[in-house]
């Protein structure tokens, strides 16, 4: 038994020991101070720029390590305000540049210049920064350390004030980024700054990414892993306190149908809209920014993505309001798969329809040691529905090491009639050992209609994770959780109730070599078992095998095999109509999924499935091509089709869902962005349609188009008219103080 036990210690330390070494210890960088200004034109041409030291860079892809096929220098200084990124990116053959688009926030397989910067020095959470030759720009926030086990790391919508110049030329193409210190925030030392830095250039055609520092590539996200970024010191850069005040001004016209009185016919409803507004940010520290909304408005948000729902439970739609956007890591508590104690479209939305915000107020950043968010939100009456007072705090600090953190939240959910819904949690996230990490949540609700004891287990929720966080080599994630059946966070998400769960995921990933078409291949195993507290039957379970490849183009395949359990007590039906009726259900599925390269102009990427479904069976076909023919224009197809059968029972769902995707950009200050999607399970057909004149950064100019329609369904008396609601609305923002 012994030498069974040393056998298994070997081979689990030989597999582990595959993975690349991390970073090592240095001392930080100190960046240079310009020792006179910068024209940002994208030229790189003043003496102050050739004063400043090239970064030295390594590939990270296609091959760690491997041969740098273009020339690059990438520098970076800083002045009193500014923070400059500048680059050099020459190319042998530089009529290949790739510039896919023109549209901000947008990523079409373009080349980039990019820099990440952990200004908090807590190597959990950065602020990424990137453009592309035509001077498109980029913004995302990033939290978690750029690790995937609580969610997307990545926050696309979050935006903030920051310049940017291209240029081209024969010999490639070069930029200057320009980032204000206030866009940042930091915490100084008598005017000395630390923070952790990253920046790389990416060749899009040769999926090539020149990175510094010279980070292995043992995580998914390595070149924007904040824990893995070098410390870079910035002296003589104090606080600044700007104030920015953004008033709008808002004007439309909407309609939507009701049927009369008596239900005879449907009736147009015109409702002429005219607002006003203002939104203010002041920073009483480098480390603290303070926001105040009056009569909040979100008529340039996104539209939501129509989804399908074959499942019992909840859909979840991510937040794309800019105004919960800044610092959005702070409000960060997970509590399981896609489940959380606090979401923010709690505020303001109600079954995805919109409700007035009054006024809010939102303070975020670093108070000491400790990171805090807090916001509180007033929504009107409508209706029915009572005003709100919606609240949360966060808090949360480092302890033992930089990776690792404690923390507590608190959500208030009040109404004018004196209900409430309170939710407490405290969390945990420790590093122990090298990549391996203990989590431990525990989160208790209270409500108007309750007792409400200070702990009651069925009122509450319990997390623990313990995971080993690399992508090469062995990794494996294991979490065990309990969710009482009064546990109702009023203000979060929760996707089941009354369960108790375990769920374990082993893999292993290796790098291939140079000589190889592919870069990575792993294999993985998946399992877990829902069951349910009240008489410990199992309610959910699933073990899924799963390999996956990359090949050093960029593409990616994954092949899975899941058999899954479901014990459905009360019938429920799923999109398109049909049921699934009482029972214990066995099934089975095969996937493959193809994804392809992000750098490429044209990405044709799909999955298909296959196999059986409770009592029935289900073929799933998913296609997501999307064409860049020019600069200028984007085009993309979401296509999703599921075919269900139920064969003993004759029913049947044929489900379609379409969408289309166009972003279309005369130059980077005008761009118009349009959605059109069809479901035939609700016989809908929408557009959203988003036209922007950005003046120049803070000052915008909106036009926005919305209609819902009528497709063929079932007949009805009156007959459906063929458009549910119109929307046409005017809006410009404009921020002083800059």
């Amino acid at each position: 038994m012994r030498n069974r036990i040393v056998l298994i210690s070997l081979a689990l330390a030989y597999l582990s020991g595959t993975a690349l070494p991390a970073q090592p210890s240095q001392e930080p960088l100190r960046l240079t101070r310009l020792s006179a200004p910068i024209v940002l034109d994208g030229q790189l041409d003043e003496a102050a720029w050739q004063a400043v030291t090239p970064l030295p860079l390594t590939a990270l892809t296609p091959t760690f390590g491997g041969p740098l096929t273009e020339r690059t220098e990438l520098r970076v200084a800083y002045d009193n305000r500014y923070l400059y990124l500048g680059g050099r990116m020459f190319d042998s053959e530089a009529g290949k540049v790739r510039t896919n688009t023109l549209y901000r926030d947008r990523y079409s397989g373009d080349d980039l210049m990019a820099i990440v910067l952990d200004t908090y020095n807590d190597r959990q959470t950065a602020s990424w920064f990137a453009v592309n030759p035509a001077g498109a720009r980029t913004d995302r926030a990033v939290s978690n350390d750029g690790e995937f086990s609580s969610g997307d790391p990545m926050n696309d919508n979050w935006n903030t004030f920051w310049d940017v110049a291209t240029t081209r030329s024969d010999s490639g193409w070069s930029a200057e980024m320009r980032i204000p210190f206030s866009s940042l925030g930091f915490q100084d030392d008598d005017g000395r700054v630390t923070m952790g830095m990253i920046v790389y250039r990416l060749i899009a055609r040769k999926n090539e990414r020149q990175l510094f520092p010279a980070i292995p590539p043992n995580w998914d996200l390595a070149f924007a892993k904040p824990s893995q970024a070098r410390r870079v010191v910035i002296e003589g850069v104090y606080a600044r306190r700007p104030v920015y005040v953004t008033p709008y001004l808002l004007g439309g016209s909407l309609w939507r149908t009701e049927l009369n009185a008596e239900e005879t016919r449907y009736l147009r409803v015109p409702d002429r809209t005219a607002e006003a507004g203002l939104d203010l940010r002041y920073s009483p520290t480098s480390n603290l920014s303070f926001d105040l909304t009056v009569n909040t408005d979100f008529a340039q948000a996104e539209a939501d993505d129509q989804q399908v729902n074959l499942t019992r439970f909840s859909l979840f739609f991510p937040e794309k309001r800019q105004f919960f956007q800044e610092r959005a890591a702070i409000f960060e508590f997970n509590t399981g798969g896609i489940s959380r104690l606090f979401h923010s479209r709690t505020i303001g939305l109600i079954e995805g329809e919109p409700i007035r915000l009054l006024a809010g107020a939102r303070l975020v950043g670093r108070v000491g040691p400790w990171d805090l968010g807090f916001l509180d939100m007033q929504t009107a009456a409508r209706d029915s529905l009572a005003s709100e007072n919606l609240g949360v705090v966060r808090l949360r600090r480092a302890v033992f090491n930089p990776n690792s953190t404690i923390g507590a939240m608190l959500t208030s959910r009040v109404t004018a009639r004196g209900r409430f819904n309170l939710a407490a949690g405290v969390d945990a996230v420790i590093r122990t050992v090298g990549d391996e990490y203990l989590t431990a949540k525990w989160a208790q609700t209270y409500t108007s209609d309750l007792p409400n004891p200070a702990v009651d287990w069925n009122q509450s929720l319990m997390l623990l994770r313990w995971e080993r966080r690399n992508q090469l080599g062995l990794s494996y994630s294991g979490e065990l959780t309990r969710s009482g059946a009064r546990y109702d966070p009023g203000m979060g998400f929760n996707f089941r109730r009354d369960f108790s769960s375990l769920e374990l995921r082993p893999q292993y990933q290796w790098l291939v070599g140079p000589r190889s078409t592919f870069r990575t291949l792993g294999i993985g195993v998946t399992g877990g078992s829902f069951w349910r507290n009240s008489d410990k039957t199992v309610e959910s379970a699933e073990i899924a095998s799963e390999i996956g490849a990359e090949l050093k183009s960029g593409q990616e395949i994954g092949i899975a095999v899941r058999r899954s359990f479901e014990s459905i007590r009360e019938s429920f039906e799923i999109s398109g109509g049909a049921g699934v009726v009482p029972g214990d259900y066995w099934f089975t599925r095969a996937e493959l999924e193809v994804m392809a390269p992000r750098t490429a102009t044209f990405r044709p990427s799909f999955s298909i499935s296959g196999g059986s479904f409770f009592d029935g069976t289900r073929i799933g076909l998913s296609a997501r091509p999307a064409w860049n023919p020019s600069r200028h224009l984007e085009l993309g197809l979401d296509y999703d089709y599921n075919r269900v059968r139920f064969g003993e029972r004759a029913e049947r769902a044929d489900l379609h869902l379409v969408r289309l995707r166009l972003q279309l950009a005369l130059d980077v200050h005008l761009s118009l962005a349009a959605l059109a999607q069809y479901d035939n399970a609700e016989d809908a057909f929408g557009i959203n349609a988003r036209f922007r004149y950005n003046f120049r950064e803070g000052r915008d100019l909106w036009v926005v188009y919305n209609e819902a329609m009528n497709t063929e369904g079932p007949p009805e008396v009156p007959r459906l008219p063929l458009t549910r609601s119109r929307g046409f609305l005017v809006k410009y923002t404009h921020t002083l103080g800059r």
